[in-house]
């Protein structure tokens, strides 16, 4: 309970789950907290330490004698078992219990998955049952969905956190707008091309039913005692890769600073956060932290680094690099980074949150409240750009390309979404996150060349259109040398 009491909770306002979590049951009040994004350049596939630095500042802040609660994704099974072992952080810049919020925590994920396929299940029922809407089996666009990376399911099942419903639970501002948004998930059409939704099989309400616990936030602590929020996971790379906006919302309005991450490279979750949550939540960003190391450009080429700066400037949002040092790095590569930093007219802070926790990046926190005020938050593109118009922007304003190329399929499919007059919906960009391009091959600063755009799906319940490049995959799968094998 002293944690919760940090962000002014009375005890009947959350619901514990033993000694180490609690949910929030205290509606979101007025967001009147400053908000602060932490974002990087293109990973490498073990990530680049952006929840450490997310949680490092955040514990930083706190030390400073100021209120401020972190805001932070819940993990996917598939990347724990997988490629990273775990999302908590790491070090002494950590959130805990680890090993629960790595595995269940408190049933956020299950139930997501559960009304996902419970919707898959009534339509499949509905069609057995005489079919009285007349939907066309061949036009279904909702798949099932498990929380685990499997390749023998690619094609017919997609992985919880690219989900539908994970993208509605993230994005409904409210429990109202969560039961307006899972009704308005688009199933099928009739034989008559009619557009049918999952309001037509009256199974939303079963659907709300079983998000209605897990749609409260989930508190934890990090490893100095701080208050962190973590709520919803969507993936970056195929999803809209940020936390819930109802936990942003109600972090606003308990806490004077909010520190929040957004998925893999700013080309991908940056991006996304400025264009879908922000909108939707009505968030005006005040600061952007932009994490670095030495190991991801000695990958990809120092020019990467360049790239996302120029991305973030063009959302006229104060930002620095946080240099986040590993122990191999040297002094003179160090230092190769900050006199880059410098040459390109941004301020850069190295910091250690790993070893020392939120000292090891003071001259950061400090850096960051100083230039809070500065904000001029601007969008990239207008609602009332059409969907090629919002494709063709990003394209050039932040992956670099010259143009853009569209599959037979990818114009079909605008022309679909033009007749269901959705065409004001942001869209979501599915693509590599080691690349600004769609070629995980391009490393760096790619230029003069094009995107491919393969497909696109409409989202009627989270209220977006995405837009996959290149051969991006909703259904990832296992390395040879996944991380389950050194778990016990």
């Amino acid at each position: 309970m002293r944690v919760v009491e940090k962000l002014g909770l009375k005890p009947e306002e959350v619901y514990c789950y033993g000694e180490e979590k609690a949910k929030i049951l205290r509606p979101a009040g007025n967001p009147s907290g400053q908000l602060i994004l932490v974002t990087a350049i293109n990973p490498t596939p073990s990530g680049e330490g952006k929840t450490t630095v997310t949680i490092g500042l955040d514990d930083a802040l706190c030390s400073l004698g100021k209120k401020s609660v972190a805001v932070l994704r819940e993990p996917s099974l598939g990347p724990v078992f997988g490629f990273k072992g775990g999302a908590t952080g790491g070090g002494c810049a950590s959130v805990v219990p680890a090993e629960d919020i790595n595995l269940h925590f408190t049933g956020d994920f299950h139930a997501i998955t559960s009304a996902n396929n419970l919707l898959c299940a009534a339509i499949d029922n509905h069609i057995f049952q005489g079919n009285e809407l007349g939907i066309d089996p061949a036009t279904v666009c909702v798949k099932r969905c498990m929380d685990m990376n499997d390749r023998t399911l690619r094609g017919s099942f997609t992985i919880t956190a690219a989900s539908t419903v994970m993208a509605v639970f993230c994005l409904a501002k409210d429990e109202a707008d969560l039961r307006r948004r899972l009704g308005n998930i688009l199933i099928g059409y009739t034989l008559e091309k009619k557009p049918l939704y999952a309001r037509d099989l009256k199974v939303d309400g079963a659907m709300a039913l079983l998000l209605k616990e897990a749609f409260h936030p989930n508190v934890v602590q990090t490893m100095e005692g701080n208050p962190v929020l973590i709520h919803g996971g969507p993936f970056a790379n195929i999803a809209h890769g940020c936390n819930s906006v109802v936990a942003t919302k109600t972090a606003l309005s308990l806490a004077d600073y909010v520190v929040t991450e957004a998925g893999f490279g700013s080309d991908l979750g940056a991006e996304k956060f400025f264009h879908i949550p922000c909108r939707v939540g009505d968030f005006r960003p005040s600061f952007v932290v932009l994490v670095a190391t030495v190991r991801a450009l000695k990958h990809s080429g120092i020019e990467n680094l360049l790239a996302h700066i120029v991305h973030l400037r063009q959302y006229h949002v104060p930002f620095c690099v946080a240099i986040n040092h590993f122990s191999d790095d040297t002094e003179e590569e160090i230092e190769e980074v900050r006199a880059f930093c410098n040459q390109n007219e941004v301020a850069s802070f190295v910091v250690s949150y790993f070893e020392e926790g939120g000292k090891g990046g003071l001259s950061l926190a400090e850096y960051v409240l100083a230039h809070l005020d500065s904000s001029s938050f601007t969008y990239l593109y207008p609602e009332t750009f059409s969907i090629q118009e919002k494709i063709e922007t990003i394209a050039t304003k932040v992956y670099g390309a010259s143009g853009v190329q569209y599959s037979s399929l990818a114009l079909q499919k605008m022309e679909e979404i033009s007749k269901l007059g959705v065409g004001h919906y942001p869209v979501c960009m599915a693509k590599t996150p080691y690349s600004l391009s769609d070629d995980k091959e391009k490393l760096g600063y790619p230029k003069d060349y094009s995107i491919s755009v393969q497909d696109l799906s409409i989202d009627t319940g989270s209220e977006m259109v995405i837009v996959y490049l290149n051969q991006i995959l909703t259904m990832p799968g296992l390395p040879k040398s996944p991380k389950y094998e050194q778990m016990e």
